[in-house]
């Protein structure tokens, strides 16, 4: 599908609201699938660090 102009292509054809909050909620499980792990991780490894701060000082 080619398009005239750059607001043509941002409306695909009045379906623009459709497609790009498609994308753009995509994206966002795609970026919460990456971080939610890590920040797991993250958060997992400064409890074990309290907990052998804590077992060392008893």
């Amino acid at each position: 599908m080619k398009f005239a102009s750059f607001a043509q292509f941002i409306a695909m054809g009045h379906h623009g609201p459709f497609v790009w909050s498609a994308y753009a909620i995509g994206t966002v499980v795609v970026i919460w699938n990456v971080a939610a792990p890590w920040l797991a991780r993250r958060r997992y490894l400064q409890q074990e660090a309290r907990r052998l701060r804590r077992e060392r000082q008893a």
